[in-house]
């Protein structure tokens, strides 16, 4: 590209050409970029340069603005040349862009500090900027009592425009979430996942193959498989949003049968039942329960196995 087509994109944008441009123009790779800004103290992934200049993500957060500001030096364009091309910050706080009844991961889990750390490493906004729409999921609970298999039959609805969904999962107690495999099954890919060892939390990026528009749907599946070989006793889904509609099966094994089982709501995880229902296993091993317009909070099965 030369200088004449640089000042022409860098003058009308948008900003993710005008960085592309500069780059190119400059001849730099983006592990030498990353290198001259990590020597200024910013740290800034391989990954994130790429999303940047794609268009799949912009730079909202105080330290990617400082990066950008360095970017401009780094790549030879006047001061701002980069930066003005952001506009104004995209408004943010709870509530903004969101469903109505809506609800913040504080208010649902207890401590959230390391999902909050993992949700900053991804560079997602805390809203996940989708909600869900309907969503079935079937677990298989083996023969040593553990969860084995989650999968998860996922419609979504962008409340703000995004090309990913970031799907949480906290195994059973004493798992060892990196032995939980997040697998993508249909019209999704795995992008970067991240893990904690004390909580047992497990966060992964699930991409799409485009950007989705406000009010635009999507229909994802996905498995968690989980070798821990612990004991499950419970599963349950945080709902943040109001939501259509969500359906849990269980399936267990001729060897591992629950003794009783029941269907719970809760306002916060591990708080009072606000609901409690119990369910009868079928011939085919089977417990279920289906919620409908679903209010924020907990929602799950739980069984005894004595």
């Amino acid at each position: 590209m030369g200088r004449d087509d640089l000042t022409a994109v860098l003058r009308s944008g948008p900003f993710h050409l005008a960085l592309r441009a500069a780059i190119e123009a400059r001849g730099l790779a983006l592990q030498r970029i990353q290198f001259r800004l990590a020597e200024q103290g910013l740290h800034v992934g391989v990954a994130t340069l790429s999303y940047w200049q794609q268009g799949r993500r912009r730079p909202e957060r105080q330290d990617s603005l400082r990066a950008v500001t360095a970017l401009e030096e780094i790549l030879g364009l006047p001061p701002a040349a980069l930066t003005v091309l952001l506009g104004p910050p995209r408004p943010r706080g709870r509530g903004v862009g969101l469903p109505p009844g809506a609800r913040r991961y504080a208010e649902l889990i207890s401590p959230v500090s390391a999902l909050d750390r993992m949700l900053a490493e991804l560079d997602s906004p805390a809203d996940g900027r989708l909600h869900t729409v309907s969503l079935f999921e079937d677990l298989d609970v083996g023969v040593d009592r553990s969860g084995v298999r989650r999968r998860c039959l996922h419609v979504v609805k962008a409340h703000q425009e995004v090309d990913r969904y970031v799907t949480i999962f906290q195994g059973d107690e004493g798992c060892d979430p990196y032995l939980i495999e997040v697998v993508p099954i249909a019209n999704c890919r795995l992008g970067r996942t991240r893990r904690d060892a004390a909580s047992g939390m497990v966060v992964a990026e699930l991409l799409f193959d485009r950007t989705l528009r406000i009010d635009e749907t999507h229909i994802l599946e996905y498995e968690y498989r989980d070798a821990s070989g612990v004991e499950c006793r419970d599963y349950h889904r945080g709902v943040r949003f109001p939501t259509g509609q969500l359906v849990v099966q269980v399936r267990f094994v001729p060897d591992a049968m629950p003794v009783r089982c029941y269907r719970y709501t809760q306002r916060y995880l591990n708080g009072p039942d606000i609901e409690r229902t119990e369910l009868t296993v079928t011939g085919h091993r089977t417990i279920h329960m289906i919620a409908t317009e679903v209010s924020p909070g907990i929602v799950g099965v739980r069984w005894d196995w004595e």
